[in-house]
Order: structure tokens, then sequence, then C-alpha cells
């Protein structure tokens, strides 16, 4: 059945999972981006390209570098990537979720002004890569609740 212009057919909408994705992966793009932008980013002259010595702060609070602003937009990359299908979204939210768990107990356990750091991750890292693994993970999990993978 033919559908107008105005009406959007069910069947070849997005499932909620990929535009879950979707939607993480332009987040992590903006962010990388804003990364790079003097004036959103404070003490932009002092961003390095990695190492705890990097005083860069994104919004003067999360700790950045240029490697930490690069895997951002790698993993917006990813996300716009594999939200072109179910599983993929599903295998980006929940394997992007847990790999964000992973860096914020790194990011707990590590030296903040070692050479380990570096990423370089400060506290409030910490706490976002904590909540936007929980909230990736959930977001796989709820999204493809109940639904066949496609």
């Amino acid at each position: 059945m033919a559908h107008s212009r105005g009406r959007r057919n069910p069947a070849d909408g997005r499932a909620p999972v990929r535009r879950a994705a979707a939607t993480v992966g332009v987040i992590f793009l903006v962010i990388g981006v804003l990364g790079f932008i003097p004036g959103i980013t404070t003490h932009f002259s002092d961003l390095k390209f990695a190492g705890h010595d990097s005083d860069a702060k994104l919004l003067g609070l999360f700790q950045v570098s240029v490697l930490h602003n690069i895997v951002h937009l790698l993993f917006g990359v990813a996300g716009l990537l594999l939200a072109r299908t179910v599983s993929g979204a599903r295998t980006f939210l929940i394997g992007g979720g847990a790999i964000y768990l992973v860096l914020w107990l790194y990011g707990v356990v590590v030296d903040h002004n070692s050479g380990a750091n570096f990423i370089p991750l400060n506290g409030a890292d910490n706490w976002l890569h904590f909540l936007l693994g929980v909230g990736m993970i959930a977001l796989g999990l709820l999204t493809t609740r109940g639904r066949g993978r496609r």
C-alpha cells in the first residue's frame, strides 16, 4: 500500500534502538567538535595531544586532550554507522556502554597526576563516563526489549 509523503510508513521507520544509537552518535560528534573550539573549551592553549598535563577543559569542567576529542569523534562515527541496523545499534549502545564503564573504573583507580592518565581524565569525566555507561546500556536493553533482532 502506497503512503502519501506526509504519512510515514511504520514498516520503513527506524527502530527505537536505531534512533537511540544515532542520537548518541550525533551527541558524541558534537562533543568531539566542541572540544576543539576555544571558549567552549577553557584553557584551550593548554590543550595537549594526550596526557594528564593537558589542562584544557570542555565547558570548564571536563578535562580533554586532542586524543580525548578524537575518541569522541570516532565514537560518534561508530554510532552513526552501527545505527544502520538494529543489531549494530544494540551492539553500539551496550558495547559502548560497557567500554565507558571500564573507562570509569580506570579513571577511578588511576592517579590523575601520573603518566598513566594518558587520556586525560578528571573527577567530572569519571562520573560522566559512569552515567554514559549505565545510560547507553539501559538504552540498548530497553529499546530492544521484547523485539526480535533484525
